[in-house]
Parts: C-alpha cells; structure tokens; sequence
C-alpha cells in the first residue's frame, strides 16, 4: 500500500501543487474547536462561528462558563448548534475541570496513538477532530479522512473500507514520512472539485490511470471545462 500511495500523491501533487503551509502551527485548542465547528458546513460558516466565539470571549476558560444554549446561539451559522455546542461544552469544562487550565500542550511530546486515544475520550470528539489536531498543529505525519478522502481513496481502488474511521485506519499504518499534508488536503481538492459524490468529472482526474472506480463518468461539466482551460492558459 506504501507504494500505492506514494503513485497516488505524486500525481496529486503533480496536479495540484504542493499545498501551502503557514509558518506557524495553530494552538491545539483553537484548531480543535475549529474542527468541531467544520462539521457538515462549508468553510466560510464555520470560520464566522470560530470567529465569533473568539471575539466575544478570547479567552476559551470564559467560553468554558458559558451556558451550553448561549454556545450554541453564538456558532449557530455553523449549523449543528446542539451537537457541536455539546462537544464544545464539554471538552472546555472537562479539560479544565482535569488539568486546571485549557491547553493541550501537554501532548506535544506524546505518541500519536495516545493523543488519538486522549482527545478522543472526550464525548464528541472523533478520529476526524483529533487526526486534524496531530496534523495541523502538531506537524504529525498523520493524514486525517473525511468524507471526501474516504470517498476517493475507495474509488481509486487503496481501500475497501465502510467508513472514514476505518479508511483512516488502513492508511495511516503505511503512510509515507513526511507526506501527509499536501496528500490529505490535495485528496479534499480532488473530492471537492472531480471526484464529486455525484457525477465526477474522471475525463479530467489526474488519478485516472490508476483508479480502479466502475461508475466513471466522462462527461464533463461547462464550468469546468472553461477552468480548465483558464488553468491550461496559466501554466503555459
């Protein structure tokens, strides 16, 4: 599998670019709770449901004395405001209530395994929320899956898994050193932008000579054959 994934990112990357990477590591808190706020919305609401958490209490002890239903009536625009508030709630008063203070500095020295098996103690914390803290802001070698990395990875043929969980799984024993960022966030653009839940556009997939997916569809949309063209015209 080592070597498949090593054939699968080279052509994303080839594709895609080598995503950037800001200099600086996000504070384990904040990209948790931002990863909490991500669920099932598109960017842009849960980055106005971040920032309006932190810009009413900057501070995330006073977030943690918070009313749950006053949680939820800040991040609303997020969507999921019951559930996601829950999470939230729950981590701040736990971990403070168990450390004295909320900060997860504290597992910057700690295996991948045991940080997994930490955050996700906490109720509404899954693999997901805790693999996108090892990555993002402890610079882990660890490739987070959601659905678009679970969907495309099976479609390519690396996997044949039920869930992200378990794709997350397969992967991450045989990921190759030091590749997990561009390799997770090219396989996010690859679902976002071709490999669509429905109708993906494979005539333009830069997996295509290695995906293995029966219901490959050839038709490919206006709107993307005019970016394709604007992109074409770019790097010539």
């Amino acid at each position: 599998m080592k070597r498949q994934i090593k054939s699968i990112n080279n052509l994303l990357v080839k594709h895609f670019g080598v995503p950037p990477r800001g200099k600086k590591l996000p504070d384990p808190v904040d990209l948790l709770i931002a990863t909490i706020l991500s669920q099932n919305t598109n960017d842009k609401n849960s980055y106005k449901a971040f920032n309006s958490l932190k810009e009413k209490y900057p501070g995330w002890e006073e977030a943690a004395e918070l009313p749950r239903k006053k949680i939820e009536q800040i991040i609303k625009v997020a969507g999921l405001g019951k559930q996601k508030s829950l999470a939230i709630k729950n981590f701040l008063t736990k971990i403070k209530a168990e450390r004295g203070k909320i900060d997860l500095r504290y597992l910057s020295k700690a295996r991948n395994e045991d940080i997994l098996n930490e955050l996700t103690s906490f109720n509404g914390i899954g693999i997901k929320t805790a693999s996108c803290v090892l990555l993002f802001s402890l610079d882990r070698n660890v490739c987070p899956v959601d659905t678009h990395v679970h969907r495309t990875l099976n479609r390519i043929g690396l996997v044949k898994t039920s869930s992200p969980d378990k794709t997350f799984y397969a992967i991450n024993e045989k990921l190759p050193e030091g590749i997990a960022h561009q390799f997770h966030t090219n396989l996010i653009r690859l679902g976002r932008e071709i490999c669509k839940p429905a109708k993906p556009s494979c005539s333009i997939c830069p997996v295509l000579k290695i995906c293995k997916y029966e219901g490959k569809n050839f038709v490919v949309s206006n709107n993307y054959k005019q970016n394709s063209f604007m992109l074409l015209d770019e790097i010539h």
